[in-house]
């Protein structure tokens, strides 16, 4: 199975666990909702049976809807008579307990000729507890001369309660799987970088193998008997054994600098270089195949001998590299400003958008067109853009898909009186 299979099989579970998630939060709300009506509707049929039981008791005419709610918790009964306090304790307890509305409530009941609750106590049917409650801001109405009040002060609280532990339960769900699918990430991001690093040793030991393998057969020749009758060919083997190990040795010496540079810890010992020179050096190995353009007039900076020749040999590489069949790479210089610009141009495939940033991440390879058939390591940009980053100087990349592309590297340099 693929990665990019994986991916979307971990996204779409993520998203069907928290459509879940929320679909038990709606029904959960819409439980509460129930349990409230429920509740709301057993305490309307508990308070008319009292109603009822206090009308039989003082002789009264009981009203046809009694019992009348002002708000969530609140419920006023019209009792058509005085209330004495001791009776309504215990038809209210009776009738709670018969409807199963196990709280806590108060109960008020209104005195006419004061125009205020004379009685206030906090009862419950879960104990046998009463304790006096507040009358100061109970609701009062004009509609009836005779009422009592019941008041649940935690049924908000206890609905509210029952929801936000449900939503937190769905919450901490909700979490567990963000974890776990930050987890899998994790997994699939060191999976990628394992095959990104198993690519870059194979890269890696074949491109160390051409030297090696050149080196060695040079080696057998000048171990050869007749080889020193030859002065002209001993010198040319000689010279490959030389270029072949330097070549060896800026390859290892890339490959650590890239790794001093991930750590911070890239020492640069820096001089005064005259550009034109450098560049030129650097082109002989090339022969005609890159054009050459100095349009300075200050040619001095001030960069490390060593890495500044790897970072324009790895842009001239690159370029080549990417070219058709007959590579047309050029390599300007010139002043612009308080900077002097190496511009390396090529007229080869080109980069699209969407890769123009990637392509200066270590181990990064264009997944397209035959790029996976050319030779490297896949750290050479990513070294350029650690080159100009401990100089300080500035790397800009101009490309077009099909078309080539230029890589543009701004120098700073003193400017002199």
């Amino acid at each position: 199975m693929s990665r990019r299979t994986i991916q979307a099989l971990t996204v779409f579970s993520a998203l069907l666990i928290i459509g879940v998630v929320i679909t038990q939060i709606f029904w959960v709300k819409q439980a509460l909702d129930l349990r409230h009506r429920q509740f709301n509707q057993n305490a309307h049929v508990a308070l008319q049976d009292v109603a009822a039981k206090l009308a039989r008791v003082n002789g009264v005419m009981q009203t046809s809807n009694p019992v009348e709610q002002l708000s969530p918790e609140y419920f006023l009964v019209n009792t058509n008579s005085t209330t004495q306090p001791e009776l309504l304790e215990v038809f209210i307890k009776e009738s709670f307990q018969k409807y199963k509305l196990i709280a806590d409530f108060d109960v008020g009941i209104y005195d006419c000729t004061t125009n205020r609750m004379r009685y206030g106590m906090s009862l419950s049917t879960k104990n046998s507890a009463k304790i006096p409650a507040k009358t100061s801001n109970w609701i009062k109405t004009d509609k009836y001369p005779y009422y009592f009040g019941v008041r649940f002060p935690e049924q908000e609280t206890y609905f509210a309660g029952s929801i936000n532990r449900a939503i937190w339960s769905s919450v901490l769900v909700l979490v567990a799987v963000l974890l776990f699918a930050y987890a899998l990430f994790v997994i699939l991001r060191q999976k990628q970088l394992s095959e990104v690093q198993r690519d870059f040793v194979n890269n890696m030991t074949h491109e160390l193998q051409t030297p090696i393998s050149t080196i060695r057969i040079a080696a057998d020749v000048l171990n050869s008997e007749n080889i020193m009758t030859q002065p002209k060919r001993h010198k040319r083997y000689v010279q490959i054994v030389q270029d072949e190990i330097v070549r060896l040795q800026g390859q290892v010496e890339m490959v650590l600098s890239m790794a001093k540079a991930e750590r911070n810890v890239l020492t640069l010992q820096k001089e005064h270089l005259n550009v034109e020179e450098v560049i030129r050096s650097v082109l002989l190995p090339f022969e005609n195949k890159v054009k050459f353009r100095d349009e300075t007039v200050n040619k001095i900076i001030e960069a490390d001998p060593f890495h500044f020749r790897c970072m324009i040999n790895n842009l001239i590489d690159n370029a080549l590299k990417y070219s058709d069949d007959i590579p047309e790479v050029e390599v300007d210089i010139y002043n612009k400003g308080k900077c002097l610009v190496i511009a390396v141009r090529d007229q080869g495939i080109g980069i699209a958008p969407e890769y123009q940033k990637k392509i200066f991440n270590q181990f990064f390879r264009i997944p397209y067109g035959d790029v996976h058939n050319v030779k490297g390591f896949g750290i050479g940009l990513s070294y350029v853009k650690q080159i100009v980053r401990a100089h300080r100087w500035k790397l800009e990349l101009e490309s077009t898909l099909g078309k080539g592309s230029t890589f543009k590297v701004n120098i700073p340099q003193k400017q002199h009186a």
